[in-house]
């Protein structure tokens, strides 16, 4: 039987939506085939939770103590939404360290959380996007001319951040700074892009029997002004699967989002974002370990796939295990 640790939590404030997460991937775990333990990485500290007691993480090897015994995983499943967990920094380690991690590699794990860079990349294999302007906090900008390149309304976001977290939709140029503010308090790169009027869907795309599978397109309908923090997790939107599209429309999403996780050479779950504008889906950002809370969209995507659960995570962790490890080819 294999020891696996489900590892939640994180640094960013979308800890509390990954130890939801957590459960449910803890629950679809094969007790039959899994020692299943629940793994926190958070700021206070990293541990085991078994029962309520908590058992430090030795960071030499990812091992804890129980009663004597020292317990060693044979594979990590990873649901850190944000950082360290999203953005490669525990993928780096978890290599180093020779363990076996579902998920994508350090790579594309940290490409696919700086939405810049991520854009920058896709755009080479010909994929459509918004205009946009990137400002760092320590270099100067001009309001002005971000407004003449991306118009109004536009976007505000973090550059690497998730959960819709420090998002604003500016419609004045009054309104630019203080959405600005609001952004680098997530994070000190900031992404200003320009308004796509047209559906948002989020497709979730995986890599199941080796080939790549788009599981499924949920229609988002916010009832917000756009999908924020509120709409994800509080109930403020709908989320429609499949989405209202007709089959062309859903053949050029599925073929576009199939493009974009072969493009990066993605493994593991993915959920990406577009929105579609006369009928060309323009790409927003790749979740890479998107929500698994009981309001998250790629488990209500898999329901209506027939993807039991159980079944997709058996596939992630017998990937994870012939993974081949960086230093010992």
């Amino acid at each position: 039987m294999l020891n696996v640790a489900v590892v939640a939590g994180g640094y960013s404030d979308e800890w509390i939506v990954s130890l939801k997460s957590c459960e449910l991937v803890y629950q679809s775990l094969n007790p039959e085939k899994y020692k299943k333990t629940r793994v926190r990485i958070l700021k206070e500290g990293w541990y085991a939770e078994i029962d309520g007691e908590k058992f430090l993480i030795d960071k030499k090897d990812f091992s804890f103590t129980r009663e004597g015994e020292k317990v060693n995983f044979d594979c990590v499943v990873n649901i850190i939404h944000g950082t360290p967990g999203e953005d490669g920094y525990m993928q780096a380690y978890w290599e180093l360290i020779g363990l076996p991690y579902t998920g994508c590699n350090f790579y594309q794990s940290a490409l696919t959380f700086n939405k810049k860079d991520c854009i920058a990349v896709l755009e080479k294999y010909g994929i459509p996007h918004a205009k946009s302007v990137y400002i760092n906090e320590n270099t100067p900008y001009f309001i002005d001319e971000i407004i003449k390149t991306v118009g109004l309304p536009c976007f505000v976001k973090p550059n690497q951040s998730g959960s819709s977290l420090g998002i604003s939709k500016v419609k004045t140029i009054e309104e630019f700074e203080p959405a600005l503010k609001k952004a680098f308090k997530e994070d000190k790169e900031v992404l200003v892009e320009s308004f796509l009027d047209g559906m948002e869907v989020s497709v979730g795309v995986i890599r199941h029997q080796n080939k790549t599978k788009v599981v499924g397109i949920t229609e988002i309908v916010s009832h917000n002004e756009f999908f924020d923090y509120e709409a994800k997790y509080e109930g403020a939107s709908e989320e429609i699967t499949p989405a209202r599209l007709d089959a062309v429309t859903t053949k050029q999403i599925e073929e576009i989002a199939a493009k974009a996780y072969e493009s990066l050479q993605m493994t593991g779950i993915s959920r990406s974002e577009f929105i579609i504008v006369n009928g060309i889906p323009h790409f927003l950002e790749m979740n890479t370990l998107p929500g698994f809370s009981p309001a998250s969209i790629f488990p209500q995507q898999a329901r209506h796939a027939g993807l039991e659960l159980e079944d997709l995570f058996d596939s992630e962790i017998e990937i994870a295990l012939n993974r081949k490890n960086l230093w010992n080819e």
